[in-house]
């Protein structure tokens, strides 16, 4: 289990609320391959755990430092992201009533154990399936030139390379076989 949050204090009662404001460090491959929080890096975590019937309803925002590179031209990026929690962490005797009726999303939802629920399993879950895949340095990004590999921006608007397609080599010997011919007219 990860990041550890006890709910021992906060009564039973529906409708008891309790704040929940902590500086994390980042879990390490918090994100995805092109972009993630550097591990250890501090995740400002703003919640309100509320009890409701079937366990404790945690809403709030995590603020986290992304890093990573652009996926068209490789450039590094760093910026701030927020994102809004919202998850339902079940009582086990109200967890199991529900998987007993057959409701799969529930049987796949955490549960309180010994008062307490694994936050680190929540933030995966809230952050990083919203994360871009494909990271932008900007939208309109260009990449990088196919044949020399540098990127479009840093290159002259008239960058290009030549080439010879091999399919037009027998073009190219008659056109030097035309105009050969009309030299010597």
């Amino acid at each position: 289990m990860g990041l550890t949050v006890s709910v021992a204090s906060l009564p039973r009662q529906e409708g008891s609320a309790l704040p929940w404001v902590d500086d994390v460090p980042a879990p390490p491959e918090f994100g995805l391959e092109l972009l993630k929080a550097p591990e250890g890096s501090p995740m400002h975590i703003d919640l309100v755990l509320q009890s409701v019937a079937e366990g404790v309803l945690i809403q709030g925002n995590a603020d986290i430092h992304l890093e990573g590179q652009c996926a068209r031209c490789l450039r590094d990026l760093a910026y701030d992201h927020s994102e809004p929690i919202t998850e339902l962490v079940y009582y086990p005797e109200r967890k199991a009533a529900f998987v007993e009726e057959g409701d799969e999303e529930v049987e796949e939802s955490q549960e309180i154990v010994d008062d307490s629920f694994d936050l680190e399993a929540i933030l995966r879950d809230s952050i990083v399936p919203n994360l871009p895949f494909r990271p932008l340095c900007r939208p309109d990004c260009p990449g990088l030139c196919p044949d020399c590999g540098e990127r479009w921006d840093d290159l002259p608007a008239d960058h290009h390379h030549d080439h010879f397609d091999p399919r037009f080599e027998g073009l190219a010997a008659l056109q030097e076989q035309m105009e050969q011919e009309q030299d010597q007219e």
